[in-house]
């Protein structure tokens, strides 16, 4: 009777550990990544928190690998920080998804921006939105360069 108990404990432990280890390898670290690239109009936990890294702050969608924000940024003009326009990812600049300002909420059309400053730190860059170039009461001159 004793060597029943000892083994069902064995096939406990070991299936306690196949979960955890299953997870650790493949169910955990799979949520963040994609196989392949976002069809038009896929929303399948795409949407991503403001703010957070690798997440467009015009339309908070998660990017993928690869995809990059539109951006123009301007030399400094002796202080740390830089200013710099938010255009948007290809998502929203192609109309995919609505183009929202984080700071006051009003829908931007195309040719509106955000307004960020840029502050560069040794290994990594730090961005902070002040608004759009409505809330921020300008309009940025249409031969603002993006790159």
């Amino acid at each position: 009777m004793g060597s029943y108990f000892q083994l069902l404990g064995f096939v406990v432990i070991g299936i306690v550990l196949f979960y955890f280890g299953y997870n650790l390898f493949w169910g955990f670290g799979a949520r963040g990544r994609s196989s392949g690239g976002r069809k038009k109009g896929q929303n399948d936990d795409s949407e991503g928190e403001a703010g957070m890294p690798r997440t467009c702050p015009v339309c908070s969608i998660k990017l993928l690998h690869g995809e990059r924000v539109k951006s123009s940024a301007f030399p400094a003009m002796g202080k740390a920080d830089r200013l710099m326009y938010i255009n948007g990812c290809p998502h929203c600049l192609d109309g995919e998804r609505p183009r929202v300002c984080p700071v006051c909420g009003s829908h931007l059309n195309f040719d509106e921006s955000l307004v960020a400053r840029l502050f560069d730190k040794p290994g990594r860059s730090h961005v902070h939105v002040l608004g759009c170039s409505k809330c921020r009461g300008f309009k940025p001159s249409p031969s603002t360069p993006v790159r």
